[in-house]
């Protein structure tokens, strides 16, 4: 530690007449403060072959970097890199730690004795996710806790299946983190308390996401809800048994702006009506697998600054609902239906959306059959739609798209699944929309590669277009399983804005060898395994 930096003196991290590279230890808070002052490991005999002029060939200019500039560059790199950086010298070791802000650790029970020697290197770590597998103990109270004093900084956290966190961890966390802007909690079983403890203790909580939280009461009792808090401005219940208990909360938040209530059981409409009436501003809506009628609907079309609606697999909710909302909501900007085949949303309820919202930049119909009518509306009203999906729907054929390209002149990008069109409706696209930039084209037996190739040369490269071809295997698999389009259409809407459509070839080479190791429709968890880890390989190889 006393010694100079110099070349005699410095110590490298990796020995060449050894196999194995020696590791800097976990903890150096006993050696961090010399650490600065250690040269790294000396230049190899090919760089001092080809120095640069003027410089001494053992030079590491490495070293006219202070550690914060060094520290910025180790934030470009992805994980493995930072990993590697920190294994060069003991001063790499030290700033790669102490420049980390994101860190991912498995929380099983043996992170508890391994947290002080963790934190202590990475001691600015601000956003923190703990994972632990379902099958395996995870941390409790006490590590929560330990946690907490070591990284009171943090901003972020998530928590997955820690299930011997409780409500007095969670109480002591928030103690000790009164800066937390966003937690995300999962198959967790601590319940209300815990939950209120955080909301009480960091005053600056803004993102709330809760799911599959298992210390829940069975029933929903006003007395035990949880208050309200200024601060948030994002709630997400997912997949809660009685998630009503939260409602409070929502209410109480005034400044809520996104609210996303997803499979959640019990009635909606009640708690939808206190939150409206209370949350006034909130901007975005998300309602998945939800009991909610149109009366649910009725009450949020008072939130008059409503712009993102997402209305999937909510069976009760009709034209009527949908026709209340777009009349009171005419920011609507984005507007997500997923009808789930039940056909009580269709061209009445589109035309009100038409007729009232002439901003709407982004329509998604799943499951949903509109045709020319509620359509040509959409494009003569609504001119700034740039983005359009229909997926699985009965009605959207050529007549539909050819009435699309003739008037939506803002059109950038289509998407269409499992529709029946064919070529004679593509070729309208080849003259219409001139500002499509790409078309998606999924499960459509009647578009062929053919009429993707004529479109693009039309087009004088200015169209990209994704095609996505259905063989005789794939219209046979198709016929039999064509419920798992609409779970599939999920995906596409995530992707609507930015991703291509995955590649036909990943499926394309899994049927014929499901097919001969007898796979049947009845194996759909062995099928979807299968087609995850080959669109894997698909992407891995396209990158």
């Amino acid at each position: 530690m006393g010694q100079s930096a110099s070349t005699a003196s410095a110590k490298p991290l990796f020995s060449s007449s050894s196999s194995r590279a020696a590791k800097p230890p976990h903890s150096f808070a006993s050696s961090s403060g010399g650490s600065a002052n250690r040269q790294p490991a000396a230049m190899t005999e090919g760089d001092a072959a080809s120095p640069i002029s003027g410089a001494s060939p053992d030079r590491d200019h490495t070293l006219d970097l202070p550690d914060e500039c060094l520290g910025l560059v180790f934030q470009f790199l992805g994980a493995g890199d930072r990993k590697r950086c920190s294994l060069v010298c003991w001063r790499w070791f030290a700033v790669e730690g102490q420049s980390r802000h994101r860190l991912s650790l498995d929380a099983r029970a043996a992170l508890l004795g391994a947290a002080p020697a963790i934190f202590a290197r990475f001691d600015a770590v601000s956003k923190l996710a703990l994972k632990c597998d379902r099958r395996a103990d995870s941390i409790g109270d006490e590590a929560i806790a330990l946690i907490a004093v070591r990284c009171p900084n943090l901003t972020r956290l998530k928590l997955r299946a820690c299930r011997a966190v409780t409500d007095a961890g969670m109480a002591s966390f928030a103690k000790h983190c009164p800066g937390l802007r966003k937690l995300s909690v999962g198959l967790c079983t601590f319940g209300a308390s815990g939950i209120e403890a955080v909301v009480r203790g960091c005053a600056l909580l803004e993102e709330l996401s809760i799911k599959r939280l298992r210390g829940l009461p069975d029933t929903f009792a006003t007395g035990g809800a949880v208050i309200g808090a200024a601060s948030l401005r994002s709630m997400c219940l997912k997949e809660l048994y009685n998630g009503q208990c939260f409602a409070p909360l929502i209410a109480g938040s005034p400044n809520i702006r996104t609210l996303r209530l997803i499979r959640c059981t019990g009635d909606w409409d009640r708690p939808l009506k206190d939150i409206a009436d209370k949350v006034p501003g909130i901007i975005e809506v998300h309602l998945e697998k939800l009991q909610v009628s149109d009366r649910g609907l009725a009450v949020l079309s008072s939130c008059n600054n409503l712009e993102i609606l997402h209305l999937v697999k909510t069976p009760e909710c009709t034209d009527a609902g949908l026709a209340t909302v777009a009349e009171r909501c005419h920011r609507l900007r984005k507007v997500h239906i997923d009808g789930w085949k039940t056909n009580r949303i269709g061209d009445e309820g589109l035309m009100v959306v038409a007729r009232q919202c002439s901003n709407l930049q982004e329509l998604v119909l799943i499951g949903v059959n509109p045709t020319a009518r509620s359509l040509g509306l959409i494009a003569s009203n609504c001119r700034n739609l740039e983005r359009l999906a229909l997926c699985s729907s009965d009605t959207f054929g050529d007549a539909e798209i050819t009435c699309i390209a003739s008037k939506c002149m803002s059109l950038k990008k289509l998407c269409i699944k499992g529709c029946p069109v064919s070529d004679q409706g593509m070729e309208a696209l080849a003259e219409g929309c001139p500002k499509l930039v790409k078309v998606k084209v999924k499960k459509c037996r009647g578009v062929t590669p053919g009429c993707a190739d004529w479109l693009m040369a039309r087009r004088v490269g200015m169209l990209a277009v994704n095609l996505d071809v259905i063989g005789p295997t794939k219209q046979q698999e198709a016929s039999m399983s064509g419920s798992r389009i609409l779970e599939n259409n999920e995906q596409l809407i995530d992707q609507i804005g930015a991703v291509d459509l995955l590649p036909s070839s990943s499926n394309s080479r899994l049927s014929p060898w499901m097919n001969r190791m007898g796979f049947s429709t009845g194996g759909n968890l062995v099928i979807s395994a299968l087609r995850r880890w080959s669109r894997g390989s698909t992407n891995s190889n396209s990158t």
